[in-house]
């Protein structure tokens, strides 16, 4: 992880990923390696609130204290004034419910309080596992203009989420997971780059002749409506040109790219734990060998 960066951190369900940050905190020890924040292991900070701030599970609260009284009862373990307290629960829009026992909190207004956790000492690295969970359309909004601000300040976010929209505009970076072991580590833009084939949808009045123009053993044509064709084996400039020369107008001309979705799915195809009935015969289901193809262009 980089300091300014937000790095994705994805994974099927048993693959590693909580566990993974619970060893970061030192919650889970290592059989062997070792993980260290900042040049030193997270428990040899003095002040721990201070380097790392850490959303693991926003349950793990005495229900019977306020959302105020549990944030300084932390705060007082790292020395952290009151005031700090109280700036957090404003960052965090819980002034309302701030002397409310936590156990009456919705799990939207637990998220919340985990986040004005791991805020609490101001670090500089912020792990968060699922933030947005339970959170409505609002409240994932402002988790991902928190976040990006907070990158935006130079400090470095471990972010985990299975909503594939939200990381696709949240995270600078991605790390996927499979089976305990790491199958990618690159920028968002290039682990769907690799996903991305070339494929072109093409909207003209004169498909057949289009169409006949790229009958080649290297090039599909399909056509999906009177006037819309999905041309793959060939770039958009190419069709373009090729077109212009034939006298054939195009009203659309359009690269299709993959989703980070499709992505992930090539990906992780071969390392889900938990599985659905799919076989290969579904015409939705990623091909293996495009997966294989996709890890090794992203490794």
């Amino acid at each position: 992880m980089q300091p300014g960066r937000v790095t994705g951190f994805l994974g099927p369900n048993g693959a590693g990923k909580s566990t993974t940050m619970r060893m970061v905190v030192g919650l889970d020890r290592p059989t062997s390696g070792s993980v260290t924040v900042n040049g030193k292991h997270y428990r040899d900070h003095k002040a721990p609130l201070r380097e790392v701030g850490v959303l693991l599970d926003a349950k793990a609260i005495h229900t019977g204290r306020s959302a105020y009284n549990h944030l300084l009862a932390m705060a007082a373990t790292s020395s952290i004034p009151a005031s700090r307290v109280r700036e957090v629960i404003s960052l965090t829009g819980l002034e309302t419910v701030a002397r409310k026992r936590v156990g009456g909190f919705s799990l939207g207004m637990g998220q919340r309080l985990g986040i004005a956790a791991a805020l609490l000492g101001d670090p500089a690295t912020l792990i968060l596992d699922e933030p947005v969970n339970g959170l409505d359309p609002e409240g994932e909004q402002w988790v991902r203009q928190l976040v990006r601000r907070l990158a935006g300040e130079g400090r470095t976010i471990m972010l985990s989420s299975h909503l594939m929209s939200e990381m696709a505009v949240t995270a600078d970076h991605l790390i996927v997971l499979g089976r305990g072991r790491v199958i990618a580590d690159a920028p968002v833009a290039e682990l769907i780059g690799a996903a991305t084939g070339k494929t072109v949808r093409v909207r003209t009045p004169y498909a057949p002749e289009l169409a006949a123009l790229f009958v080649r053993p290297d090039v599909s044509v399909t056509r999906s409506g009177a006037d819309l064709l999905e041309i793959v084996g060939v770039s958009a400039a190419d069709i373009g040109n090729q077109a212009a020369r034939a006298g054939i107008a195009l009203h659309e001309l359009t690269p299709v790219s993959a989703s980070l979705e499709e992505a992930y799915l090539a990906l992780t195809q071969n390392d889900v734990e938990y599985r659905t009935g799919t076989t290969t015969d579904d015409p939705g289901a990623v091909d293996p060998r495009s997966a294989t193809d996709l890890m090794e262009r992203v490794r």
